[in-house]
């Protein structure tokens, strides 16, 4: 089984969730996101696996969600995730893979249905 986080190690929920897959004994390799974002055809993939558009995998708070005006309705699939390629901030975290199966760490505890 080949587990992947998209980590921030900055991030209490990041690394609680970290340990909840570690605890079961498995060794996941880890992505640091933010330094190596996931490319717009990853991204595509994960919320495909997750079942959510891209804003329900965006932090809508940061701030360059309201500076790069993405509560625009009219953007679509392809603009918002070249949005979060480009802007991994913009990422919710963490996002654990599992083959064909994600699991968006909110709370971390959703990461074990994957396991």
């Amino acid at each position: 089984m080949t587990v992947m986080i998209w980590h921030n190690p900055r991030c209490s929920k990041s690394r609680q969730g970290l340990a909840l897959i570690e605890d079961q004994g498995i060794e996941p390799i880890i992505t640091c996101y933010l330094e190596d974002p996931p490319s717009a055809g990853e991204l595509d993939r994960v919320l495909t696996l997750l079942g959510v558009a891209p804003r329900g995998l965006m932090r809508r708070k940061e701030a360059v969600f309201k500076e790069l005006g993405l509560d625009d309705e009219s953007l679509s699939r392809s603009e918002l995730i070249t949005a979060m390629a480009e802007n991994p901030k913009l990422i919710e975290r963490p996002v654990v893979i599992n083959g064909d199966r994600a699991a968006l760490g909110r709370p971390p505890e959703a990461i074990l249905e994957i396991l």
